[in-house]
């Protein structure tokens, strides 16, 4: 059942170096010609289709549910609702930081959109339109919907009883604050911050905003699951977190982990909306309680119900002194967490650690709230939550650089964090490449040149702006290397490619090892019955830390092909050299690895079994402090300048010029790692000049692609340049770190800097609206623009 990628190929030749080379996608022919695999296209004979009833209200008591009218509709099979649920599973609660969100509505609901009953029917159709038929009596609660307020009220109170799930070690010890809608408050004291404000000429307070937005990748979120023969369950998913759906599954049906697969393939796009589990509990259940094959695919409208990217609310107090330099940084930050946590609360810590930004200041504090609303859930996105908080830093280090009539640019030289300087956290900071993105980004700016800020109703203005982030820890990833019995190999890893060219990375990591071309490695698809653990592939984490486990695995194989050869031929291994598909003696005999399995076993036979596992080192933070001398495995950079056009007359944005720099360690394959920095950077390009999701007392108004406008071809800027920085990480695989989504981190307020520098207004919310930039215009005017 496995997905796997056939070699396009044989060996023909020694090839040594394939980490740094441009491999061309090992999947471009099978994707070109429609034949790679997709869970949303599988079929299974049998098969009902679910549809499900969702809330109309954003909080209440659910009074009544009446499934009678549903059920009798002709072709309609079953229609479940929470009380069947309770039946199967006593427990039917879930999440990665709380087991706060139920299977189906139980007795409650908290947003708009939330789950409460489902219809199942061979004919979608059907089971679509059996839906309308099932009635909900509510009782109407209190809602709430903005962070800040949500996080002060008393009387309107999403959760009762909140309980921490404890399945990663570093969610094990969250303590929600009782009686409340904050789920989970993050706090660093580093320094005495009022000797530190003391110290300063000047001190700048400002509040920004981010708003809620949706992942949309254009494979939907799906899940197909079915009982087995044996009676175990069979769920076919696409997911970027197959391991954590096995546990969770099984955690819920009481179950040991090996009566539950998880199996995935290729996923069209994730962005963190496919990650823990989204589907498969509901679909499990459903699956087991018809005891026939059942598949949910969600609509597009659905999935603005089903996870969304935190809203945030950043207050950030800067002390500065005359000559610009940073001396106290006060931050607080309230997370939009929707009704149900999901990963928020590790967003809330690992994004809320690095809210100072890449500034080396004396005294720093930081408050960070993961906070309950009456909206639907929010969880990871690309850059989790960092593009909320570099909109913040990076906003205010222009505003801050204008006000002292600094340069920009200057400004960011003057207090840049270096390698060797304790980070607020305290950990030190090593093979960090701040300094050589500002400087990359000066230079393909040419900042030094005067730059025509254009004149009539276009003008002109250009930004920078630069962002760090943290990749997610502790985490661990195994990975397997399997040389078969004539030689050829295949990589089993649970790494899953949802567009982002990972399995070709990972072929060329083994490749480089042992001696192959990348082409020449089969890289088998996740699926918990075949392929090792991984905590999931997500945060630009997967480079670092499955590459490691692939590189120990593929050195573990290379090192029993040379004691095989040793042992057959009498060269100490450590002569040895493996190239191209074999192994090399010092008298230049040379082996293929098939040839050294058949001398071992007398016949085709035999295999060679390389395991790798990584686990980088952490220190959890300090209770009191919020401080760890290692709070994360790597940083990642990214720097972003803009050249624009505002239009003075409809107040609308035209990016010109475009370029993103990113600090990738080494790239292990130079034409992978500039398509993700520009398709990041895109995306942000998107959330930040007109995507943004529109809420009436909780009900999305624009939750369609009609209504809810992405980048198009006709959005991009003029010209697009990217650039690749290599300061290599000690600890990384050839040098190499994450970079999926260092493109996303700053371009936000590098066009909000560039706004300013066009017109002369700031603007302290996203997304960059005309409609935003013309009252900003009018009020600077003073013409009140009264709202409508």
């Amino acid at each position: 059942m496995s997905q796997v990628l056939e070699p396009s190929r044989p060996v023909t030749e020694e090839k040594t170096g394939q980490v740094g080379r441009a491999v061309k996608r090992l999947e471009s022919q099978a994707k070109v010609t429609g034949r790679a695999e997709y869970i949303h296209n599988l079929e299974v004979p049998g098969m009902l289709h679910a549809k499900v009833v969702r809330s109309t209200v954003a909080h209440a008591r659910i009074v009544r549910v009446d499934v009678s009218a549903a059920k009798a509709m002709p072709g309609v099979y079953e229609v479940v609702t929470g009380q069947d649920i309770l039946r199967l599973i006593p427990d039917p609660y879930y999440g990665p930081a709380f087991h706060d969100q139920p299977i189906l509505a139980i007795d409650k609901v908290r947003h708009v959109g939330e789950p409460v009953a489902v219809v199942l029917a061979a004919d979608v159709h059907i089971a679509d339109r059996a839906t309308d038929l099932v009635e909900v009596e509510y009782e109407e609660l209190e809602p709430v919907f903005h962070e800040v307020e949500s996080a002060k009220t008393t009387t309107a109170i999403v959760h009762d009883v909140i309980r921490p799930a404890g399945t990663f070690a570093d969610l094990k010890s969250l303590k929600p604050r009782e009686k409340t809608n904050v789920a989970m408050e993050y706090h660093l004291r580093n320094g005495d911050m009022e000797a530190a404000f003391q110290k300063a000429d000047h001190v700048f307070e400002h509040t920004f905003r981010s708003q809620q937005v949706n992942h949309l990748p254009l494979e939907p979120i799906v899940t197909v699951a079915r009982v087995t023969d044996t009676g175990n369950l069979l769920i076919e998913t696409a997911s970027q977190s197959p391991s954590f759906v096995r546990i969770e599954v099984a955690r819920l049906m009481g179950w040991p982990e090996n009566k539950v697969r998880v199996r995935t393939a290729f996923l069209g796009g994730g962005f963190g909306a496919k990650l823990y589990i989204k589907l498969e509990a509901l679909v499990a259940a459903l699956a087991l309680i018809v005891q026939r094959p059942v598949r949910l695919s969600l609509t597009m409208e659905e999935q603005f119900y089903t996870i969304t990217r935190h809203a945030a609310t950043v207050t950030i107090r800067t002390g500065v002194t005359n000559d610009g330099k940073i001396v106290a940084r006060d931050c607080k930050t309230w997370w939009n967490g929707g009704a149900y946590a999901d990963i928020g609360p590790r967003v809330t810590q690992k994004s809320g650690f690095t809210a100072a930004g890449p500034y080396d200041i004396e005294a720093v504090s930081l408050d960070s709230y993961a906070v309950y609303t009456n909206l639907p859930p929010a969880g990871a996105l690309r850059g989790f939550g960092i593009p909320q908080l570099v909109w913040a830093y990076e906003s205010q280090a222009d505003i801050i650089a204008r006000a002292l009539g600094m340069d920009p640019l200057e400004f960011r030289r003057k207090n840049l964090l270096r390698n060797g300087r304790p980070h607020a956290t305290g950990t030190i900071m090593t093979d960090v490449g701040t300094h050589e993105v500002l400087e990359e980004l000066a230079r393909k700016m040419n900042w030094d040149a005067d730059f025509d800020h254009g004149s009539g109703t276009i003008r002109r203005g250009r930004g920078i702006a630069i962002g760090i982030k943290a990749a997610v820890s502790p985490t661990t990833s195994v990975a397997f290397v399997n040389l078969y019995s004539d030689g050829s190999c295949g990589l089993y890893c649970g790494t899953v490619d949802m567009g982002q060219g990972s399995d070709t990375a990972m072929a060329q990591i083994v490749a480089d090892v042992l001696g192959l071309h990348a082409e020449d490695v089969r890289v088998i698809h996740p699926d918990t019955d075949v392929t090792p653990y991984d905590m999931a592939t997500l945060g630009s984490r997967s480079t670092f830390h499955m590459g490691n486990a692939v590189r120990l695995a593929a050195e573990d194989a290379r090192r029993q092909a040379l004691e095989l050869c040793a042992a057959q031929t009498g060269h100490p291994p450590e002569t040895l050299t493996v190239k191209a598909g074999g192994v090399q003696t010092p008298d230049g005999s040379f082996y293929t690895y098939g040839e050294l399995l058949a001398n071992r076993f007398g016949m085709q036979a035999g295999n060679i079994l390389g395991v790798g596992s990584y686990f980088p080192s952490y220190k959890k933070p300090d209770p009191q402090t919020g401080m760890s001398e290692q709070i994360t495995p790597f940083w990642m950079v990214g720097g972003t300048g803009v050249e624009l056009e505002v239009d003075t007359e409809t107040g609308k944005v035209n990016i010109t010029r475009l370029v993103t720099v990113g600090d990738c360690g080494k790239a292990i394959n130079p034409g992978i790692v500039k398509r993700q920095l520009s398709g990041a950077a895109f995306m942000q390009m998107g959330f930040t000049l007109f995507e943004g999701m529109v809420f009436d007392e909780g009900q999305v108004v624009n939750a369609s692609f009609a209504d809810y406008k992405i980048p198009g071809f006709w959005d991009l800027p003029e010209t697009s340049e990217v650039s690749i920085v290599e300061v290599p990480h000690t600890n990384g695989p050839f040098g190499a770190k994450g970079t999926g989504e260092t493109g996303s981190l700053s371009l936000s307020p590098a066009v909000a800097n560039a706004v300013e520098d066009a017109i002369g207004v700031r603007i302290y919310e996203t997304p960059l609206t005309p409609e935003r930039i013309l009252r900003a215009l009018k009020e600077k005017q003073g013409i009140v623009w009264e709202e409508e």
